[in-house]
């Protein structure tokens, strides 16, 4: 316990070196990993932890960038969690956006972390909420949280940041997108991002549409027009988040988010712990393969095979 306890000294004490391990420690799932987490767990909550979502190709990337440059020009300090999509194959990823951000992280009040899915589903790894925690613990600012743009189902970020920031763009099919549940309901902000680009008008305007149908009373969230590739309304999108955490204060909202924060962290954790527990308990014996080959062969239902390997986990433990 020790060796950890002396890793999280040094990581408060401002140590980049220390901050990166601890983060790989909790990555990898480690049991040095939960003990960091559980000495620096009371010391989080004062960041404020933002959701950078939307679909591939809408520059999540460079409007991260673009924000990581304001934030530190007001004299804030920024955490990143970019999240990458990795290989059904080998799990690796080539994580672009720390090449992406390369120029931004020799500033010592700039950290970021890139990660990959390792096959996690909603655009998020599994671990990305904790890292969050230890980029918060480490006193950063603003947390940034990077989804991996999947599309429609990414909507796992909303239990994850207090402010999510959905990115859109014209004439790539999102305008049919944003007329479907999902991933709309979750914005806190909306960008159309690639603004120089025709019909972005016309986005804006059938976003404002479907706003404009919300529940009468509930906050009319704001729509923002960026060109990120020039660092154009940046400055206004940081406004924005930065008044979402004020109304998040003001109105009492902020403690059913971290209450929500809280639940999402729990569950998600629950869950990669009982599917570990699972495949550890019976992919050793070839019981998780014989009930892949009845399913494959159509002499058993998934159902009944998933209900075969829980109780099979249950008696084992």
């Amino acid at each position: 316990m020790r060796p950890v306890q002396d890793l999280v000294e040094r990581l408060l004490s401002g140590d980049r070196r220390a901050l990166a391990r601890v983060i790989s420690l909790v990555e990898n799932d480690f049991p040095q990993g939960h003990q960091a987490l559980r000495l620096l767990y009371s010391r989080t909550g004062r960041a404020h932890t933002v959701g950078i979502t939307g679909a591939s190709g809408s520059g999540k990337s460079t409007l991260v960038a673009c924000l990581i440059r304001e934030y530190r020009s007001r004299g804030r300090t920024v955490g990143v969690v970019a999240v990458d999509p990795s290989s059904p194959f080998s799990h690796g990823a080539l994580l672009g956006d720390r090449i992406r951000m390369q120029d931004l992280t020799s500033d010592p009040e700039v950290f970021v972390r890139s990660m990959a899915t390792r096959g996690a589903q909603g655009g998020l790894a599994a671990a990305t909420a904790q890292v969050a925690s230890v980029l918060d613990a480490a006193g950063k600012d603003v947390v940034l949280i990077e989804t991996v743009g999947v599309g429609q189902d990414e909507v796992a970020v909303a239990g994850a940041a207090l402010t999510t920031v959905v990115v859109l763009t014209p004439s790539t099919g999102d305008d049919v997108q944003a007329m479907k549940a999902g991933i709309m309901e979750i914005a806190d902000i909306l960008v159309v991002n690639k603004a120089d680009l025709p019909n972005s008008d016309a986005l804006v305007t059938q976003l404002a549409a479907l706003i404009a149908s919300a529940p009468a009373g509930s906050r009319e969230t704001p729509i923002l027009k960026t060109v990120a590739t020039h660092d154009r309304g940046t400055a206004e999108l940081a406004d924005a988040i930065d008044a979402h955490r004020r109304y998040l204060e003001d109105s009492g909202e902020l403690a059913r988010r971290r209450h929500a924060e809280a639940r999402h962290q729990v569950l998600a954790m629950a869950h990669h712990r009982l599917l570990a527990a699972v495949l550890e308990a019976t992919e050793r014996d070839g019981r998780l393969e014989d009930l892949v080959r009845a399913v494959a062969e159509r002499t058993l239902d998934p159902h009944s095979a998933a209900q075969q390997l829980i109780e099979a986990a249950r008696d084992k433990t």
